[in-house]
């Protein structure tokens, strides 16, 4: 069978609904019923696609900002080495100065890193494409937005304090600030047209 989106729709439209042929409500019969069109499809996974690559844009510009930090103060990987060891070491590892190697928590932070700030832009995405819909909600979003950026800097004040006090707090917001600077800058190229209605 040759591979066409008419196939592909056919074969979608059998897994989902074994009996293509579906009784109206009047008794009579009409044809398949796809659960998604194509169009659908495709606008499900460009919203993932588009929020992918905001986080990976956020998580690339926060790790740049750290490892020039890192770097003009003679640390390379330092401040992912503090953070892999505060996520994956015992408690109290960096108030006594043991890290772990600093190559395995780099990687293993970077890998958490990277998939939070995936998260975040698929979920961002997902409300830019709500307000597209609804304009009104524009400003909620808005808010709900410097909400959670106010939630994790208190967060990070109350529950990350040893680890504030190895890495320079000015720093950890300026970086996310910029995190989220390059992911709205992404999010507003691809949504030109976005309006906000308060």
């Amino acid at each position: 069978m040759e591979y066409t989106q008419e196939n592909n729709a056919k074969n979608l439209t059998i897994l989902v609904n074994p009996d293509p042929l579906i009784t109206e409500p009047g008794g009579g019969r009409q044809g398949p019923v796809p659960v998604l069109s194509n169009r659908e499809i495709d606008e499900k996974a460009n919203l993932y696609v588009e929020g992918m690559i905001a986080g990976i844009i956020g998580a690339g510009v926060i790790a740049l900002w750290f490892l020039v930090l890192d770097i003009i103060q003679g640390r390379p990987f330092h401040t992912p080495t503090v953070l892999g060891t505060a996520l994956f070491a015992a408690r109290d590892a960096i108030s006594s100065g043991e890290h772990l190697h600093p190559f395995r928590a780099t990687l293993m932070y970077t890998w958490v890193h990277g998939s939070v700030f995936v998260a975040i832009g698929v979920i961002v995405s997902w409300l830019l494409r709500v307000v597209e819909n609804k304009p009104d909600l524009g400003f909620g979003v808005l808010l709900l937005f410097i909400f959670f950026e106010i939630l994790f800097v208190a967060s990070a004040f109350i529950f990350a304090e040893p680890i504030l006090g190895v890495l320079a707090w000015p720093a950890v917001l300026f970086g996310n600030l910029l995190a989220a600077a390059a992911m709205a800058g992404y999010l507003w190229y691809r949504h030109k047209g976005l309006t906000i209605s308060p």
